[in-house]
């Protein structure tokens, strides 16, 4: 093998200070019989500058030596070879700079090696955590001339001193720290040189940098060596040749490293050995690196070189995700990925490898395990060529085909949109795009365009976008001004999430379920790409709704079915029972109906209770006083919505407060789902009452009020049915409060009806003040609301009601005082009741919606004793519907209306027909 120092000689400008006027010949500056040569390319400088550098080069001519592997033997010299084994016999190992940051970490590696029961193993290892970076700092340090490089290189020196220390001893801990220190001294000299001169070319660079993945591949096959195994170390710039063909990227060279492998494995015929990650060779021998994550590319090159059987990439998560977990908390580890679908989530951005590490492995079709080193029971991801069937099987041992694996994203990018009709069928077009593009050095992250070619808009890093745009509107000034092309458009603050799955190329609506996961969770889809091949379908949103959009679609493929966040406003009465029915029910739902419903936070008037992950409902009241806080309903919206990985998001409004009825539009708006039994929104100003209706049709964001109506009954449903199947609605009358059909059902004999209404009070039937009931406000806010729904435009102050409440006693300054002064005002109803007896009726407090004179009523009204209203019992509500189909015989829905329970009840049940909207099986 060709030295490093004939090739240095020949080719490398390791050091290039800044330009000068001369050009001396290079000078030799290092040599030795066990070392390589090294050179410095000549300085333009002054008089003084070169003296001061040839100085610098007879003290580093003194000291410098460079020890290429640990058999300190040319390779060439070989005078018989020892043959690789046969394929599938190695296991490649690679461990980063995590998994060797400390002596415990490299002892941990080393029983990870020793308990492998592989015939033959290859280590390749990282740098010891931070060092790399640690290299680079005092190359940075040295180019700003500032001299704490020396002190910076001394905390390198400790760190390894102090590790081996820790790991080593003996003559095995004096041959490393000889090798260490040798390095170290090197390492000031050139950095000497860096620092007079002010620059160091990449190829400097790449030789200093490399020296930590030297250091630890040295002291881990120390330790290996302790325990009785044959280990040797591989310094790999002696064996991976590569060919640089830009600044972040290099082609291996893989003929020629593996005759270079098999002449070093002649002379070091090793079963188990460590080598270094991330460094590499040119073909002229000059140390250069994988670029920053080569690591895994350096393993799988290795890997394909000594057609390995398995590659294991140790780590420290326990697999590749389903989606990043930071952004997605139930993110899952993928048991299998092929390596299409390994190589399109790296692409874009997934931690899973980097895209080239995959390739040298796919020809001999070995398998990547991606495991963590901290966690040795987790199985890890096994990234190899899919077997004919590869399915996720559920809890019923079904088959359950995996159509989509991953998700990833790309932050901060831009669109750029270039359209004009001169574009159409005008050859070259997208060639003169692109080749503007190319020659700012953008990278394009995707493509899309139309098959009328009448626009091409691509993704670009929004740090490049100004230039990708001036560059553009230069290119094409004649045909901007001449109107062939309409506009170059920058559109700014964009994100891309790709969506990854090898068969969604032979499954049919796949993207179908994609969107319209997007669309449910009101995001606006910016740009689509889509290959022929179908691994991956690539969008184009906002970059504020990209982690919703993402928790969206994992929801929608991964998650239950419907996952639904929901924030609980009021725990009175009402929301305190709906929490409890929610606990007891939620196992349920999720077990057999597929119904994920996670109560984020509950918030009253004074305090608030918020979870990130879902709060524990057998235990909310304990919690809201231990952990409450200060109630912020802005803050209290942004977390329920915003702060989870779950896309769709439930308000739950259990007031009758006008206040937080007012907030309905706004939440609507954000893409938030609203289900109340508050009647305030929908029976307030008529103008405020059309634009929410308006805005919730619009949208795929939904607003339930069923229980506004009726508590539990479905009348606000049954109402709409009829309208929706083409029926016309004539009339609409009822008994619609449960509290006064209470008092007029037991209402009888000799009863009075202060009496009844003090009984109703103390059995809960009636509000805190039974004025609110006895006015007849509850009613008329019904009456209201379903006169609207009917398409009647009516305001609350359109409909007249008669109030039970005695004039008088509406000044009552509390509703002791009124229940202390109602009986003096007994003999009016009394007289009513009598009357009506006489005559074979009966009292009923009801509301009336006259549709055909677009009216409406509240009033109390006599019924035939054989009328279904006059059969009612309890605080049973009875809603009857005249309609063109019903005209004869109403449809007549009866039920309890009143109660915490029956209210609470029907909220639930909008919760859940909002599931079923959202995608919940009915």
């Amino acid at each position: 093998m060709a030295s490093f120092s004939s090739a240095i000689s020949n080719r490398a400008h390791f050091l290039s200070p800044k330009p000068l006027p001369h050009e001396p010949k290079h000078k030799k500056i290092c040599s030795s019989s066990q070392s390589r040569n090294l050179y410095l390319p000549p300085h333009r400088s002054s008089i003084a500058r070169l003296d001061s550098i040839a100085r610098l080069e007879r003290k580093v001519a003194s000291k410098t030596k460079i020890f290429a592997s640990v058999t300190d033997t040319s390779v060439e010299t070989s005078p018989e070879l020892v043959k690789l084994s046969k394929a599938g016999v190695w296991s490649v190992h690679k461990f980063g700079g995590t998994c060797v940051g400390n002596s415990e970490r490299i002892k941990n590696v080393a029983n990870i090696v020793l308990t492998d029961d592989s015939e033959s193993k290859l280590v390749v290892v990282s740098a010891m955590s931070k060092v790399t970076d640690m290299m680079y700092d005092l190359i940075n340090k040295a180019q700003s001339r500032d001299e704490s490089y020396l002190s910076a290189l001394e905390a390198v020196l400790e760190k390894h001193r102090l590790t081996a220390l820790d790991l080593l001893d003996g003559d095995d801990l004096g041959t490393f720290l000889s090798r260490l220190h040798h390095d170290i001294n090197n390492l000031k000299a050139m950095l000497r040189a860096i620092y007079i001169a002010g620059h160091a070319t990449e190829s400097f660079s790449d030789f200093v940098v490399g020296h930590g993945e030297l250091w630890s591949a040295q002291m881990l096959s120390y330790v290996i060596r302790k325990a009785g195994v044959d280990c040797g170390w591989m310094d790999t710039r002696e064996v991976l040749i590569v060919n640089p063909t830009s600044s972040n990227q290099v082609d291996p060279d893989y003929e020629e490293s593996r005759q270079r492998l098999e002449k070093w494995y002649s002379k070091n015929p090793f079963n188990t050995i460590v080598a270094t990650g991330f460094i590499a060779s040119t073909p002229q021998n000059i140390p250069t690196t994988l670029k920053r994550d080569g690591s895994d590319f350096s393993a799988a090159i290795m890997g394909a070189l000594f057609r390995a059987r398995q590659v294991t990439i140790w780590t420290d998560v326990d697999g590749v995700y389903s989606a990043d977990p930071r952004k997605v908390s139930e993110a899952v580890i993928l048991r299998t990925l092929s390596y299409q679908e390994a190589w399109e989530m790296s692409y874009f951005g997934a931690n899973v490898l980097h895209p080239r590490s995959i390739i040298p492995v796919m020809k001999y079709d070995i398998p990547i395990i991606i495991r963590n080193i901290f966690n040795l029971s987790a199985p890890g991801t096994k990234i190899c060529r899919p077997a004919v069937t590869d399915d996720v099987i559920d809890e019923d041992g079904q088959s359950m085909e995996s159509y989509v694996k991953g998700f990833a994203t790309i932050d901060n990018l831009a669109l750029v949109n270039v359209e004009g009709t001169g574009m159409a069928g005008v050859p070259g077009t997208a060639s003169a795009i692109f080749g503007a593009v190319k020659d700012v050095g953008a990278n394009v992250i995707m493509i899309s365009q139309a098959s009328s070619e009448h626009s091409v808009c691509f993704a670009v890093p929004e740090k490049e976008v100004n230039a990708v745009a001036e560059a553009l509107q230069s290119r094409f000034r004649q045909a901007l001004d001449a109107g062939r092309l309409s506009q170059v458009a920058v559109i700014p603050n964009c994100s891309i999430l790709a969506t990854v799955g090898q068969k969604m190329a032979s499954t049919p609506g796949v993207s179908a379920t994609l969107f319209n996961a997007l669309a449910k969770a009101n995001i606006n889809v910016r740009a689509i790409a889509q290959g022929c091949s179908e691994y991956n379908i690539t969008v184009v949103v906002k970059r504020e709704d990209c982690i919703r959009a993402l928790r969206a679609v994992h929801s929608r493929f991964y998650l239950s079915r419907t996952t639904i966040a929901m924030g609980i406003v009021g725990p009175g009465l009402i929301g305190a029972t709906l929490l409890d029915q929610l606990r007891d029910q939620a196992a349920t739902l999720k077990e057999e109906f597929n119904i994920d419903l996670r109560v984020m936070g509950i918030t009253g008037t004074r305090t608030m209770l918020l979870s990130d992950s879902g709060i524990n409902l057998s235990r909310w009241r304990e919690l809201q006083k231990q952990k409450g806080e200060v109630a912020d309903m802005d803050k209290f919206v942004r977390h329920v919505q915003g702060n989870h990985f779950i896309p769709n998001t439930v308000l739950v409004d259990c007031t009758a407060d006008t206040t937080i009825a007012g907030y309905y539009h706004e939440w609507l708006r954000k893409g938030i789902h609203v289900v109340t039994p508050n009647k305030k929104a929908n029976s307030g100003p008529l103008d405020q009452y059309l634009k929410l209706r308006a805005l919730q049709r619009q949208s795929y964001t939904h607003y339930f009020y069923e229980a506004t109506v009726g508590a539990g009954l479905p009348i606000i449903s049954t109402l709409r049915g009829l309208l929706e199947t083409g029926d016309k609605i004539l009339r609409i009358e009822g008994i619609f409060s449960g509290t006064l059909s209470y008092i007029f059902n037991n209402l009888v004999g000799e009863r009075t009806f202060s009496e009844v209404v003090a009984e109703a009070k103390q059995a809960g039937y009636t509000e805190p003040d039974p004025r609110d009931d006895l006015s007849g406000t509850d009613v008329c806010r019904k009456v209201i609301i379903l006169a609207r729904e009917s398409g009647l435009k009516l305001e609350l102050s359109d409909i007249p009601v008669e109030s039970l409440v005695p004039e008088p006693l509406n000044a009552c300054a509390s509703s002791e005082e009124f229940m202390e002064k109602l009986p003096e005002f007994d003999y009016d109803l009394a007289n009513k009741r009598q009357v009506a007896e006489d005559e074979g009726d009966v009292l009923r407090y009801v509301g009336v919606v006259d549709v055909v004179n677009q009216k409406g009523e509240v009033k109390l009204r006599r019924y035939k004793k054989d009328h279904p209203f006059a059969q009612l019992s309890g605080s049973d509500n009875i809603i009857a519907f005249t309609t063109t189909r019903y005209k004869d015989q109403p449809l007549i829905v009866r039920g309890p209306g009143a109660g915490a329970q029956v209210t609470a009840g029907g909220v639930f049940s909008d919760i859940l027909r909002l599931a079923s909207y959202l995608g919940a099986p009915s």
